[in-house]
């Protein structure tokens, strides 16, 4: 019995002690004083119904009955696992052989905190928070009390690992969070998502100026300099808010618009807090499923190219045509490119895809020229992350050798905001794209950075006035001193213009009188596959002219 287990006892089928190993009677405390004693009598009462089941169980069966209880020892009570089984004696007596958990049970306990606290900060991290969260969503429907999530971010936290090195990093991110917890209630939950990223859980924060009371202590206890080990460091904060039930009830949702308002917070200046607004910008809108989707259909060809007509605002003659990416899913149908383009850009996608998209639209304006009969141009939009690929300029040159098209018939379209994000290089890649003889067009003109610097230092050709600016001509009078004003600088610094959007003839009218030499929309053409753009100028079947206007010949 000494040698069996931690605690050994020897039981009547009532569920006495006839014997107990002197383990079990240090253990409990009872040296001399267990004979007779009922053994369900020194667990936790609790337990005690179970075991007496088990007794009867055990007595009724050949087969060992196992149970977990906690006995009652001196000051504590400790978890044990129980094997009852019958002696198989005349006396029908049981044996009772039990074995300590408690080393087990620490190793698991400390096993379950690793595995939902974050080993940094010993907060939450995101498992454990995405429980918490769903609790806290639950008491709100039953108590009709809302609450909010807020996700803090450390401004300028890179410049600590970058400067001092990780190890005062991880100490300052110790230091912030002993601080979000002492200054938060002990109702809310504070948690750590990764990096700079803290998650605090306000039951009962949902009134504004609650909101404004809770944040602006967070934000206080943050911008209180840091020391660590000689390093005084000054960070500071931003928050997100978002609202349960207002905003979305449940973890992950309200997770992402909690991170798309802190986002914006950082956007707009830093050292603030934001509650999620729709207006000012969603969710992230990245589909795991669609982006694994999008993988296939390059596999498989889903992806094709449509061209839309650039035409000559006085003769209406389509002088090239802006190719423009479209996707045709087998059960989806035509996926916008405001759904996949983003996706693409996120996953480096679109690199694969530019090149592609650049090499067919070279090769298509070929067959394009051969139906019209005359000179053509291809437009191609460049998105930043292909511009800033350093293959970039190997696939040029792959796509104007493959289709032997000259440099001139092609115009790479790059937005103002991929030019200023590092205007040196920005200027070395569009000079050597000018030397094969491509055109540089800034579409979207007006919308971005707008800088005159930049026309005067980049080797730009073409300038696109962005839709935005057209759709109310001729009677929008800011939007008409817009575009005449872009429409004459153009002019003397000797750049082409088109303007985008136009769908009437009014706005047609308006810009040819103002010199507009070129035009797209969906008024001269709206974006067409190829076979019925080919159709289109082999039938010599181009948008109508006026009646009294004669049809121009190619500049």
């Amino acid at each position: 019995m000494e040698a069996a287990g931690d605690a050994v006892f020897r039981l009547a089928p009532s569920g006495q002690i006839r014997t107990a190993s002197r383990r079990a009677a240090r253990l409990l405390g009872l040296e001399g004083r267990l004979q007779d004693l009922p053994l369900a009598s020194l667990v936790a009462e609790t337990d005690s119904a179970a075991l007496r089941t088990a007794i009867v169980d055990a007595c009724a069966t050949s087969e060992p009955v196992q149970l977990r209880v906690r006995l009652r020892c001196p000051g504590r009570e400790l978890p044990f696992e129980l094997r009852i089984a019958a002696t198989g004696e005349l006396d029908a007596s049981l044996l009772v052989v039990g074995r300590d958990m408690s080393a087990q049970f620490a190793t698991e306990e400390r096993l379950r905190h690793m595995a939902t606290h974050d080993a940094l900060t010993d907060l939450p991290n995101r498992l454990l928070l995405g429980d918490r969260i769903r609790v806290v969503v639950a008491n709100a429907r039953r108590s009709g009390q809302g609450f909010a999530l807020a996700t803090v971010g450390l401004d300028g936290f890179r410049k600590v690992n970058d400067g001092a090195g990780h190890p005062v990093g991880d100490a300052v991110l110790r230091q912030a969070a002993a601080r979000l917890r002492k200054t938060l209630r002990d109702s809310d939950t504070t948690g750590r998502l990764g990096g700079d990223e803290f998650v605090a859980i306000l039951p009962g924060t949902v009134s504004q100026a609650q909101i404004k009371l809770v944040t602006g202590r967070l934000l206080a206890a943050l911008q209180t300099p840091f020391e660590v080990d000689g390093h005084t460091i000054h960070l500071g904060a931003s928050i997100g808010i978002a609202l349960c039930p207002g905003h979305a009830e449940d973890d992950n949702t309200l997770l992402a618009l909690a991170g798309a308002a802190l986002a914006r917070a950082k956007e707009t200046g830093k050292g603030r807090a934001l509650v999620y607004s729709a207006r000012e910008g969603g969710a992230p809108q990245h589909d795991i499923s669609l982006e694994a989707a999008m993988f296939s259909a390059v596999r498989e060809g889903e992806f094709l190219l449509y061209y839309q007509p650039i035409v000559d605002a006085r003769t209406r003659l389509i002088e090239g045509f802006e190719t423009l990416m479209r996707w045709k899913h087998p059960t989806l149908g035509m996926v916008p490119p405001v759904r996949f383009i983003p996706i693409a850009e996120t996953n480096g996608l679109i690199t694969l895809l530019g090149a592609w998209a650049l090499k067919a639209a070279c090769t298509q304006i070929r067959q394009f020229e051969e139906a019209a009969g005359r000179p053509l141009y291809i437009s191609v939009n460049i998105s930043p992350r292909q511009f800033r690929n350093d293959k970039f300029l190997d696939v040029l040159d792959e796509a104007l050798a493959f289709s032997e098209l000259p440099g001139d018939r092609l115009v790479l379209e790059i937005t103002e905001g991929t030019l200023m994000v590092d205007p040196v290089h920005a200027e070395t890649i569009l000079e050597r794209m000018a030397a094969r003889g491509a055109r540089i067009a800034i579409d979207d003109f007006g919308t971005g950075y707008s800088s005159l610097a930049y026309l005067k230092r980049f080797p730009i050709s073409v300038l696109k006035v962005d839709r935005a600016f057209v759709k109310d001509l001729p009677g929008a009078h800011k939007e008409a001193a817009i575009c005449s004003a872009v429409l004459d600088m153009a002019r003397h610094l000797d750049l082409a213009v088109v303007a985008e959007g136009v769908e009437t003839e009014e706005q047609l009218a308006w810009l040819q009188g103002r010199d507009c030499r070129y035009v797209q929309g969906y008024l001269t053409g709206k974006p067409m596959p190829a076979d019925v753009a080919l159709a289109a100028l082999e039938d010599k079947h181009y948008t109508a002219l006026p009646p009294s206007e004669p049809r121009a010949s190619t500049p």
